[in-house]
């Protein structure tokens, strides 16, 4: 550690002097006693320009193929595919023109030095040529834009009609997930009634919230059906992302946003494919909460239809499991919500 820094120490040392030679140079310029304007280290400054384009070009195309298995997450949703075809369509395009554009920009530092004996060319306009780099880019980034846009109304659009809906909650600092039961129809919910115990804010005056449960410790998921989550926050802002779903949308505080897409991986065929038994997925937030914001992952696991299909019908509905609150359900709803619920008749007396 001490020698780490002793070497930054020399590092900063030299730039300091070097900063100070340059600013007694610029002054010297400018008082008019160093006539000199131009040297021989000109000349190295443009060459060193043009090898460190090509150094960290070599470099930076190196890592980019060495490494590319390590930082691409894989795809496991069907718009995903969409997603990552667009993102590398413009990497595509707009890296073409970034390096056309910076082995110009070192070039000219090399071709257009200075020189005593050379004079600059004056080059007052060409129309020509300005209608062509402003029309090319223009219609470029208008089919990216489009492309975008649609793909983005795509996922964020009426979901299928046979969508299995969650409610994903965002808190500091955690996520809890609604399911709506057997009538495919989340209840209710008002911030007033949000308390310890219901943390969603269930309404119990709406029918519908009867049979919601809460998936608990985890997020459960079929492979192959459209899933539509309703993503809302009660308190701050936070942000769902799942990568591997290439899933990331807002959670804003009065204002629910939604995202739907198709799982096509499961956890199990994920784990195979990268070979690595203790890959899950997780979701995570991606917008700073708080202090707790690196908490704020929960697992998700993707299983077949069936699977599924035998989870859900194992769950017990949240009223059931906090029958206290079927005093807060209307007395003419009890009896319904008492079915509903799964409760059984001695619950059924509470008041």
């Amino acid at each position: 550690m001490f020698e780490l820094i002793v070497g930054i120490g020399v590092v900063l040392l030299i730039a300091i002097i070097f900063t100070i030679l340059r600013i007694v140079r610029l002054v010297n310029v400018a008082r008019g006693t160093d006539k000199k304007v131009a040297s021989s280290g000109n000349k190295v400054n443009a060459l060193l320009l043009f090898l460190f384009l090509l150094v960290s070009g070599a470099a930076l195309t190196w890592y980019s193929v060495a490494e590319f298995e390590t930082y691409t997450v894989p795809i496991a949703s069907d718009h995903g595919i969409v997603t990552d075809r667009l993102f590398w369509i413009t990497m595509i395009v707009t890296g073409i023109v970034f390096i056309i554009t910076q082995i110009l920009l070192f070039y000219f530092s090399w071709k257009y030095q200075y020189k005593e004996n050379k004079r600059a060319l004056f080059y007052p306009d060409n129309s020509k040529l300005e209608v062509i780099w402003t029309v090319i880019p223009a219609i470029v980034l208008s089919i990216l834009v489009f492309s975008g846009w649609k793909a983005w109304t795509d996922i964020t659009s009426k979901a299928p009609e046979d969508a299995e809906v969650v409610e994903v909650m965002g808190y500091q600092f955690g996520w809890e997930f609604r399911y709506p039961g057997n009538d495919n129809q989340l209840g209710d919910y008002d911030y007033r009634l949000i308390d310890p115990v219901n943390m969603w804010g269930m309404d119990f005056t709406d029918r519908a919230a009867f049979d919601d449960f809460s998936s608990g410790t985890k997020l459960v998921l079929p492979k192959g059906k459209p899933i539509l989550f309703k993503i809302r926050a009660r308190d701050v802002l936070h942000s769902v992302f799942i990568p591997e779903f290439r899933l990331k949308q807002d959670a804003v505080p009065g204002m629910p946003t939604r995202f739907w897409f198709v799982p096509n991986k499961t956890t199990a065929e994920m784990r195979e494919e990268l070979q690595d038994p203790d890959f899950n997925y997780y979701i995570f937030c991606t917008e700073v909460c708080g202090r707790g914001h690196f908490s704020m992952r929960k697992m998700i696991e993707v299983v077949e239809q069936d699977e599924y299909e035998q989870w859900y019908a194992e769950q017990n509905s949240w009223l059931q499991k906090n029958p206290d609150y079927l005093a807060k359900v209307p007395s003419d709803l009890k009896e319904l919500a008492v079915v509903s619920a799964g409760m059984d008749s001695e619950t059924s007396d509470i008041k």
